[in-house]
């Protein structure tokens, strides 16, 4: 079984586990040291700012009953299963590709917990300009952002034939 870990893009799991730390310790101090709506201004167009989030990307589906929490939570899991999969597939030798996975599974099992354990995820990331502000995200959204983009980065080099 260990040696699946080294021979597989499973040896990335690290990564997950590294961003997902990240993720929950700083939404503990939010929690702990913010109260709910609470800005700190940390830079011109960038606030801490502590919002509770219902709904999914861009507060989507957030005023409904409560239904959303479950599917979202749903499938959430669905893709992490499918993300694990698709880890072990990767070979040991691959990089950008199993990096990308991982950061994506962060991101959804960082998501996750906040909807088991809160029955919302937690925001606090705040990019404004004048009045505008691109809707609050967190640290699990950023690696899911920017797993993203790596993998789409990894489709367009390589079209799916080799990862150096």
């Amino acid at each position: 079984m260990l040696n699946m870990f080294r021979t597989s893009g499973l040896r990335w799991l690290w990564l997950t586990v590294l961003m997902l730390v990240i993720d929950q310790v700083s939404k503990q101090w939010v929690i702990a040291d913010m109260d709910l709506y609470e800005s700190i201004s940390v830079i011109p167009m960038f606030s801490i700012t502590y919002v509770q989030n219902h709904g999914a990307a861009f507060s989507f589906l957030s005023t409904e009953g409560g239904w959303q929490r479950w599917f979202f939570t749903a499938i959430a899991l669905v893709v992490s299963v499918l993300i694990l999969y698709w880890l072990k597939q990767c070979k040991a030798e691959q990089k950008l590709l199993p990096a990308a996975f991982a950061l994506v599974l962060s991101g959804a099992l960082g998501n996750v917990y906040d909807r088991l354990h809160y029955g919302y995820v937690i925001d606090f990331l705040d990019v404004y300009y004048q009045q505008w502000h691109w809707p609050t995200f967190n640290i699990a959204d950023s690696a899911i952002f920017v797993g993203a983009v790596l993998l789409i980065f990894d489709a367009l080099r390589n079209n799916g034939i080799k990862d150096e």
